[in-house]
C-alpha cells in the first residue's frame, strides 16, 4: 500500500510545483528577501521549544521549498531537508543561495533515504504541515524519526489538526460539518494535490492526484509513543477565521533512554 501511495505522490509533486512556488512565493530572490526580514515569524510555533538555534543540527522531514529550513540556518542551525520533489529541491536550493545559507537538501523518499544510517544524532527532527497523510504506517515514518535523533533529541511535529482534516468543509460563508465525514476512516483518499488553486485553471488539467491517509490525533500520539518518544506538550490551535473550531496541532516530543517502564 504504502509503494503505491508513494508513487502516486512521488508524480504528482514532480509535475509543475516550481511553477507553483514561483507564483505563490515570488522568485527565489524575492522569497530570500522576505524570509531574512523576519526569520523567526515562520517558526515563530517552535521557538519556544528549540532553545538556542546556533550550531544545533535540525533535519526537516517532508521540507518542501525551504520555507522552515532556511530561516532555521539564517539563524545560524545545521539544517538538513529530506523531501520527495525535485521541483521543490530546486526552488529550495536558489531560495538558499539567494538567502545566503547553506542548507542540505536530500531528494529523496523519507522511508528509504539512501545512507539513512549516516543522519543521526539530530538535536531537533522538525515535521510540519500536511505531511502524515502521505504514510500508511505512522510508526515506519516515527521509526526513522527516533533513529534520527540523538539521546534527549527532541521531534517537533505541527500538522492539520485531524478533526478539521477529516470532518470540516469550509464553504465560502462559515464551516460546517462534511455530510460523508467520518473522524475513523482508515481508507486512502485521492485528493488534490496541495497547490491546484495556485496554478492557472487552463494549467490544472496536468496535475496529478495525490493519495492520502488522514489520522486521528490518537493514532499520530500513540505512533509516537510507540517509538520511545515521550511528549513533552500538545498544543491545538484554532481556525483564524471561525475560532470555534481547530486548524492545526503541535506535538513535542523527546527521545528518552529508559529501562524502567512508567507502568512495571
Amino acid at each position: 500500500m504504502q509503494q503505491k501511495q508513494t508513487e502516486v505522490n512521488r508524480l504528482a509533486w514532480n509535475t509543475k510545483a516550481y511553477e507553483a512556488w514561483m507564483t505563490h512565493f515570488g522568485t527565489p530572490t524575492e522569497r530570500a528577501v522576505e524570509l531574512k526580514a523576519d526569520p523567526k515569524h515562520p517558526l515563530r510555533r517552535w521557538l519556544k521549544y528549540m532553545g538556542e538555534l546556533q550550531g544545533q543540527r535540525i533535519i526537516n522531514l517532508l521540507g518542501s521549498t525551504g520555507g522552515k529550513a532556511i530561516p532555521l540556518a539564517i539563524l545560524g542551525a545545521d539544517v538538513t531537508i529530506v523531501d520527495i520533489s525535485e521541483e521543490n529541491k530546486q526552488y529550495a536550493q536558489e531560495v538558499a543561495e539567494a538567502a545566503g545559507v547553506q542548507v542540505d537538501y536530500i531528494n529523496a523518499d523519507v522511508l528509504h533515504i539512501p545512507n539513512e544510517e549516516a543522519l543521526r544524532n539530530f538535536d531537533i527532527v522538525l515535521m510540519e504541515f500536511g505531511i502524515l497523510h502521505y504514510f500508511s504506517d505512522l510508526n515506519q515514518i516515527f521509526s526513522i524519526v527516533a533513529r534520527m535523533l540523538k539521546p534527549n533529541g527532541r521531534f517537533i511535529l505541527t500538522d492539520f489538526h485531524p478533526f478539521a482534516h477529516k470532518l470540516l468543509v469550509d464553504k465560502g460563508n462559515g464551516v460546517c460539518l462534511r455530510e460523508s465525514g467520518d473522524y475513523f476512516d482508515t481508507e486512502l483518499r485521492e485528493d488534490d494535490i496541495a497547490y491546484t488553486s495556485i496554478i492557472s485553471e487552463n494549467e490544472r488539467s496536468r496535475l496529478h492526484k495525490v493519495l492520502l491517509r488522514k489520522w486521528t490525533l490518537g493514532e499520530v500520539l500513540s505512533a509516537i509513543a510507540n517509538q520511545g518518544m515521550y511528549l513533552r506538550a500538545l498544543e491545538e490551535e484554532p481556525n483564524h477565521q471561525y475560532r470555534s473550531f481547530p486548524a492545526f496541532y503541535t506535538a513535542v516530543a523527546d527521545k528518552i533512554t529508559t529501562s524502567i517502564p512508567l507502568i512495571p
